[in-house]
């Protein structure tokens, strides 16, 4: 291109350069089908918007799927996934690339499926969702039955007729899709929504689920591959029995439930027993107990017959205590006669030492104790007494020795400051400072009208401070 032409070109701004090659992208690849591998995928951004790569052996495209979008979508996005994705190619101006907007996307073949399948089944199983020790048994005898499934296919009729061949019982029914897009959503609230029934409420809370769907491919029975669906089935608290599919078809709700069952018709099955055969069963156990019964009573009929000709008779069991009855009556009247002397003896022996000069001279010997434990006590207490006075008088001089009072009675004063506190010194006063002089019999207040002159040092023989 000449100078000319070059001085000619039209100027654009940045702006205008980018919504240029926007158009012209978007107008050459309106809609496109793309097939790669996700890179860089680690779920919805805080805005709900998704960001990612789809790559293949020689290049790179960026991704991104707008929320509403992505809300409902059927498969969605895992790292290292082989896809096939549809949607517009655009550019993104802030960093002057291009990206698709993907509307559609579901995985490349039956394989990638399966891969998918086997990522998550290792992923849940690495978290203990699978694990025998978390499943719960089942009730032999369910008062209530719930079941998750379609409410129009041939899958809940199968059930009910099941159920009630077998032993009826009051079903519950939570209708839900089974397959397409928010079967997984559905299918995972029906069962959080059984668990959380009360179970005194108006609704009964079901004793036992069923988790049913008929045969299909593995894109129809993926939603009970979702793990929205799994984690619903291992929280639940609820014995949980999953029939999806034929007995060839597994899902990933099979590993978390409590029991799986090959078929609808399996699941109801296992749900409850056979009514005919739990009363023949009832029947033949009456029958054993009664015969058990009866037996036992004919065996103690006979051991109590035995025992009886082996114990002895009535005349036999009473003789000894009779002999050693009459033998205590012949010795009883010359007993009581010996017993009666001898006590005598001792009521005799007793008198002799309670006679009333006896009593008389031991009452005056208790009288003259009393008297002498009298003047005793009385001539201690006066003792105590005049010690206790001589302490007191004592501590009375020790007290007048210690009081400042002693001091005021020779002829000193106490000079004290408006606060009451003494005054040592005279270079505590100022002039015109209250003052309170105590003496030994009043106080009067004073003011000082000058101050102190400086008093000059005492020699030794000088009388010293009273303080």
């Amino acid at each position: 291109m000449t100078e000319a032409a070059r001085v000619n070109v039209v100027e654009l701004s940045v702006s205008e350069v980018s919504q240029a090659l926007k158009r012209t992208v978007e107008d050459n690849f309106s809609y496109v089908r793309v097939r790669g591998e996700i890179s860089g995928y680690r779920g919805p951004h805080s805005s709900g918007h998704v960001y990612f790569a789809l790559k293949d052996e020689g290049a790179r495209l960026d991704a991104v799927i707008w929320k509403m979008t992505f809300n409902r979508m059927r498969f969605k996005p895992e790292e290292g996934l082989e896809v096939v994705v549809t949607g517009r190619i655009t550019t993104y101006p802030g960093r002057s690339n291009y990206q698709i907007v993907i509307e559609t996307l579901e995985p490349a073949g039956a394989g990638a499926l399966m891969m998918l399948l086997e990522e998550r089944k290792k992923k849940l199983a690495a978290e203990g969702l699978f694990d025998e020790a978390r499943k719960q048994l089942l009730p032999f005898l369910p008062r209530v039955v719930g079941v998750v499934t379609s409410p129009t296919g041939a899958v809940i009729r199968d059930i009910l007729h099941r159920l009630s061949d077998r032993f009826p019982r009051q079903v519950l029914v939570w209708p839900v899709r089974v397959q397409g897009e928010g079967a997984a959503d559905e299918i995972a609230a029906a069962i959080k929504g059984f668990n959380a029934l009360p179970e005194d409420g108006d609704i009964p809370r079901p004793d036992i689920l069923i988790v049913a769907r008929g045969g299909g491919s593995l894109e129809d029975l993926w939603c009970f591959n979702e793990e929205i669906v799994v984690r619903a089935a291992a929280a639940s608290m609820i014995p949980l029995i999953s029939a999806v599919g034929h007995e060839t078809d597994i899902t990933l709700i099979d590993f978390a439930s409590d029991r799986r069952a090959p078929t609808p018709t399996a699941a109801a099955e296992m749900a409850v027993p056979v009514r005919s055969e739990l009363l023949m069963r009832i029947a033949t156990q009456a029958r054993r107990v009664t015969a058990c019964w009866l037996r036992g009573q004919e065996a103690r009929r006979t051991e109590l017959r035995a025992a009886t000709r082996a114990l002895p008779t009535l005349d036999n069991l009473l003789a000894v205590p009779r002999q050693r009855l009459d033998a205590a009556a012949d010795r009883l009247p010359r007993a009581l006669h010996a017993n009666a002397h001898v006590h005598h003896r001792q009521f005799e022996r007793t008198a002799g030492r309670l006679s009333p000069q006896l009593l008389r001279a031991r009452l005056l010997r208790c009288r003259e104790w009393i008297g002498t434990l009298s003047r005793r006590g009385a001539l201690s207490q006066r003792v105590l007494l005049e010690r206790r006075s001589d302490r007191l008088k004592a501590a009375d001089q020790l007290l007048n020795a210690f009081s400042y009072r002693a001091v005021l009675r020779r002829g000193y004063a106490l000079v004290r400051n408006a606060k009451g506190i003494p005054l040592h010194a005279a270079e505590s006063v100022t002039p015109g400072m209250p003052l309170e002089i105590e003496f030994y019999d009043e106080r009067i207040s004073a003011t000082a009208d000058k101050a102190p002159r400086k008093a000059k040092q005492r020699g030794p023989s000088e009388q010293g401070s009273l303080f």
